[in-house]
């Protein structure tokens, strides 16, 4: 059983609202659904629509207020429960547009999946069983109701209309590479968590392909079910018209380009979102430590699995984080790959940790200790998760001088020296093995950025520049003149011997780019 949240933009519907909301109540009888909450938006109407809203409201039972409390523009009518179902009716005092009516009802939203839903009649909430249906049986992020996959019964109308649906769904395709069959439909359910996680910034019928273009770069697990579908004509009410085409094509383009998909959170997602950009540069730093890898690994600090999907596959696998975003999004990792786990790991609380028969072979830390306050207890933790002779691959940044602000926003404690982190290290009970220098072309890159201009994030266009010209910085890295950004550690149990080769091959010799 799980819950839904679904959230109804409203402006100048009289003559349907309340039908539409009535066609909710089907969703009493779901065996998917424990509990279902309704948040009405009326945008600032100039019609009867609120007064239609109040009568609906009235007549479940629910008090309405003529004067109800107003916060940032939004007044709230009503609220109360009928059945299995939770009613929240608010009043924009502005219009705002669809976009701002979603945002709005987003902020109430409390269930486990959130769903829009137009207060017109071209869409019947009876799809919605199927697709809850996904949701509980696929472990889906997201799942879109298609008007052009084959539902139930469709209505004939508007020929053109339909061909500009479809041009705009194939161009939505092309830059997300998703075969989606219908882009701007209505009925796009998201996981709440992961909904309210991405910003969505316009404020009309550009939010369809907004939404999806930053699922689909979230790599959301995005599916489809055929739905229903009775359009309306444009003497009935329609409202989108080929205006709002020409904007989906801008929207299409902006969005494509831009990588704000994660709002500011205090795990610092969208700056780590940003570094995602550079998979050429991830590839490097995965090939560098891959020959130390063993067997049965647990990686600490796993994001969004960027390294990971490059170290796998392996007998045992476990990836962690401590982010709920990052942890959500690995677990769809794990669906048809039955060698990978995931776990949320604290690296500073050692009963947080996972363990495998044997223990860990390998222990991967990339950047993360330099985070906590305690990095000789982080090490310590990490030590006990160790087999005898197991290895610990520990990833931090290099240079106390070029502590900046983008070390501030990253939520650094510190930078490291070669001496600093052999003593940490050593403390935890560790023993070098091998020190790696790593990425000394990223050493006055930072130092411009965080040092001399103070920035607090990466431009888009250095990211997208590292990754271009990452196969010549692994090329010439060692020749150049400056400081490692970072300093990879390779490091074993005090005193114990281990095998003198990992999974893939002989690790005393020095990997490619270091």
């Amino acid at each position: 059983m799980t819950t839904l949240s679904i959230l109804v933009p409203a402006y100048n519907e009289q003559y349907l609202v309340a039908e539409s909301l009535a066609r909710l109540e089907v969703l009493e009888g779901s065996e998917y659904l424990s509990r279902v909450q309704v948040v009405v938006v009326d945008d600032c109407s100039r019609d009867r629509t609120l007064k239609v809203l109040q009568d609906f409201a009235s007549a479940r039972g629910i008090e309405w207020s003529e004067h109800g409390p107003v916060e940032h523009g939004v007044e709230l009518k009503g609220q109360g429960r009928k059945g299995k179902i939770d009613w929240v009716f608010l009043h924009h005092v502005a219009n705002g547009g669809k976009g701002a009516a979603v945002r709005t009802a987003l902020d109430r939203a409390d269930g486990d999946i959130t769903v829009f839903h137009d207060a017109d009649l071209e869409y019947h909430p009876r799809d919605l069983h199927r697709i809850v249906k996904v949701f509980v049986e696929e472990k889906a992020d997201a799942v879109f109701g298609s008007r052009f996959a084959g539902g139930e019964a469709r209505r004939a109308l508007l020929f053109r209309h339909e061909l500009g649906n479809r041009f705009l769904t194939f161009l939505t395709n092309w830059v997300t590479n998703v075969n989606l069959t219908d882009m701007e439909t209505c009925y796009k359910a998201v996981r709440t968590q992961l909904l309210k996680s991405i910003p969505i910034f316009s404020n009309d019928f550009r939010m369809e392909p907004e939404l999806t273009i930053k699922l689909a770069k979230r790599e959301a697990r995005i599916f489809e079910v055929p739905i229903s579908y009775s359009g309306r004509t444009y003497q009935e009410g329609k409202k989108i018209n080929w205006r709002d085409g020409f904007k989906a094509l801008w929207a299409i383009l902006r969005f494509s380009l831009s990588d704000l998909v994660y709002s500011e959170d205090e795990h610092g997602s969208q700056i780590l979102g940003r570094l995602a950009r550079a998979p050429r540069f991830n590839a490097w730093m995965a090939d560098t430590i891959r020959p130390f890898c063993g067997s049965r690994v647990l990686e600490i600090g796993s994001g969004t699995g960027n390294l990971t999907r490059r170290l796998i596959p392996r007998d045992a696998y476990v990836a962690s984080d401590v982010n709920p975003l990052y942890l959500h999004t690995l677990r769809g990792l794990t669906v048809d790959r039955p060698y990978l786990d995931v776990t949320l790991t604290d690296v500073t609380k050692g009963d947080s940790f996972p363990t495998v028969e044997g223990g860990f072979d390998t222990v991967v830390c990339l950047n993360v200790v330099e985070h906590v306050d305690d990095d000789v207890g982080a090490l310590r933790n990490i030590r006990g998760v160790l087999s005898p002779g197991g290895r610990a691959i520990v990833l931090v940044p290099n240079g106390p001088g070029i502590l900046g602000t983008l070390d501030e926003v990253l939520g650094h404690r510190r930078r490291y020296t070669e001496a600093t982190l052999r003593e940490a290290l050593a403390a935890a009970g560790l023993e070098v093995e091998q020190l790696l220098r790593f990425n000394r072309v990223g050493w006055p890159a930072w130092w411009l950025n965080g040092k001399l201009l103070r920035k607090r994030t990466f431009g888009l266009f250095q990211i997208l520049t590292l990754n271009a010209l990452t196969p010549i910085f692994r090329l010439i890295d060692r020749m150049l003149p400056f400081p490692p950004l970072s300093l990879i550690a390779v490091a074993r149990q005090a005193g114990a011997r281990g095998p003198s080769q990992g999974l893939e091959g002989e690790n005393q010799v020095r990997p490619q780019g270091v």
